[in-house]
């Protein structure tokens, strides 16, 4: 009887194998390359003559955003694509003023822009080619950072933060932590005076009552996450019209990029304002929407927040995540699978909500790169 049933298992087993179609499951480092490759052939036939990705002038960000997630997924900086692009961002060298962001009256999200040129130069050459340019650039940033100089004193909600750019930008948290990408990259110092200016700011977008944060939304909320801006009074982009100044619920996207600061400013875990954080981001902890966004606009900033997602966690220096019910999350492995799931026919990712430029297969496609670039342990 015995035999009977070995020699049963071993005829289902040959006929398992011999079934057409059914290949063996691909290791997890064998999907992540086939995905790269795919985004790499894509990225390739999409780039323009000039070196650069997507439409003028926003391609002048969204190059460096893909030049970035192509190097930092194995492309070598003299392969034709990172080549051609790293070539177009040196155009945009503004010798007079020190950005990274063009000459001309078209030049725009200068801070957006300047942050992700000095990542995408920094990472085709870690030496000293750059080191001049990477320089000017970090000293043009912190002259527009509001401060004291700026006529902007610790008391108001504009102190420490970056916007978009020049003397009347309103800053906001996104700016500040790309602000603040730029500076570590720049090889700023921690204690170099703009990282706790900007932690006064950071602060003050915070859901988090505390001598840090005194706005009455703070207050009323007060579940440790992050909204788009503390400045005038408190801003939003959760919803659309009245919600700007009245919804200060936090979400996902800012919540990360508020806790990844705040390390960048210097604070450890076991800050009351990063361990309140990390309490909302273990109530809240997925991948399949930017959390905390009402259900009808939970897509929106999905790449955004994945590339910020694994950032944050890099950051905080940990392989598991556990949830608020007990749950232990491989981070890698659970962002891995949710962008290779959303992966096109072409190779490409875009984001069905077109908002804040997720439309863009260029750009988006750039994110994916950048967030499955810490999908694997270094």
């Amino acid at each position: 009887m015995k035999k009977l049933v070995v020699a049963a298992l071993f005829a289902s087993a040959v006929a398992l194998a011999l079934v057409p179609g059914r290949a063996p499951a691909q290791p997890k480092d064998d999907a992540w390359k086939a995905s790269v490759e795919k985004a790499t052939a894509y990225l390739k036939k999409s780039q323009n003559e000039n070196g650069t990705w997507g439409t003028e002038p926003r391609s002048r960000g969204t190059t460096g955003i893909v030049v970035v997630g192509l190097l930092r997924t194995g492309a070598r900086a003299e392969d034709a694509p990172c080549a051609k692009g790293v070539a177009y961002i040196e155009t945009l060298v503004n010798n007079k003023s020190g950005h990274i962001a063009g000459d001309d009256a078209k030049a725009e999200l200068i801070n957006y822009t300047t942050t992700i040129n000095i990542m995408a130069l920094n990472a085709a050459n870690k030496g000293d080619k750059y080191k001049a340019v990477i320089g000017s650039a970090a000293k043009y940033l912190k002259e527009y950072q509001w401060d004291d100089a700026r006529g902007k004193d610790k008391d108001s909600d504009y102190y420490g933060g970056a916007g978009y750019a020049g003397d009347k930008s309103r800053p906001d948290l996104s700016n500040t932590a790309f602000f603040l990408e730029a500076l570590k990259e720049a090889g700023i110092k921690q204690d170099d005076p703009a990282f706790s200016k900007a932690l006064v700011f950071v602060s003050k977008c915070q859901n988090f009552e505390s001598e840090h944060n005194k706005a009455p939304w703070a207050k009323k909320n007060n579940d440790g996450s992050f909204i788009y801006t503390g400045a005038n009074g408190g801003e939003n982009r959760r919803t659309d019209g009245d919600g700007v100044k009245t919804d200060m619920g936090g979400y996902g996207s800012m919540t990360y990029a508020g806790v990844k600061s705040m390390i960048y400013c210097g604070l450890s875990k076991d800050d009351p304002r990063v361990k309140k954080a990390l309490e909302w981001i273990g109530k809240n902890y997925t991948l399949d929407s930017n959390p905390g966004m009402p259900e009808a606009n939970s897509q929106r900033g999905l790449y955004y927040y994945y590339h910020t997602f694994a950032k944050t966690m890099d950051a905080l220096g940990i392989d598991e995540f556990v949830d608020a019910k007990g749950v232990k999350h491989d981070w890698r492995a659970d962002l891995q699978a949710a962008i290779l799931k959303r992966q096109q026919a072409d190779g490409s990712w875009v984001n069905k909500t077109d908002r804040w430029m997720e439309g863009d297969p260029n750009l988006v496609t750039g994110y994916a790169l950048m967030a499955l670039s810490y999908c694997k342990k270094k």
